[in-house]
């Protein structure tokens, strides 16, 4: 296998085992969302973007309640959270023209949740194609644009 040199996420890992809190708790109390690439806050959830995403257009639904398990989230923001997802699809549609769109949870440690203890939905798009050789035998993703233009372009996109 081949090890390509990252330094920058040093600093994700390093904090996530480091922080006593929670940074999908902490995320919604900064001061600039533009910064924190909080795309839209609503009464019970909010969209940001993945900092670390698997493509470009990734977006994460995250209740403010921190609950470690989607049974334990009130059903008023879980409703809110598949109504925000319908609400990302068609704006990731309409700013990407993708051919598909991955929806998941990873909910624990076991199941690859990078923040085990808050649940959050995962929503992005996807291309025929993308799959290719970079990601498959090279274990290395490309993005082509940076997490400022996805703001952009799915701020715009999103109307709320």
């Amino acid at each position: 296998m081949d090890h390509l040199w990252t330094p920058w996420r040093y600093a994700y890992i390093s904090a996530a085992h480091a922080e006593e809190g929670c940074i999908l708790c902490e995320k919604p109390s900064q001061d600039n969302d533009r910064k924190a690439y909080i795309l839209h806050r609503a009464e019970h959830c909010y969209l940001m973007l993945n900092t670390f995403p698997y493509t470009s257009g990734h977006v994460m639904i995250t209740p403010y309640e921190h609950v470690d398990q989607l049974q334990k989230l009130a059903p008023a923001a879980a409703a809110e959270m598949m109504a925000l997802v319908q609400k990302v699809e068609g704006a990731l549609r309409e700013a990407y023209q993708p051919d598909g769109i991955n929806l998941g949870m990873n909910i624990g440690k076991a199941a690859g949740a990078g923040v085990a203890g808050h649940i959050h939905m995962h929503v992005l798009p996807r291309w025929f194609g993308d799959g290719n050789f970079m990601w498959t035998i090279g274990e290395t993703r490309v993005m082509p644009e940076t997490l400022d233009t996805t703001f952009e372009r799915l701020q715009a996109a999103i109307n709320f």
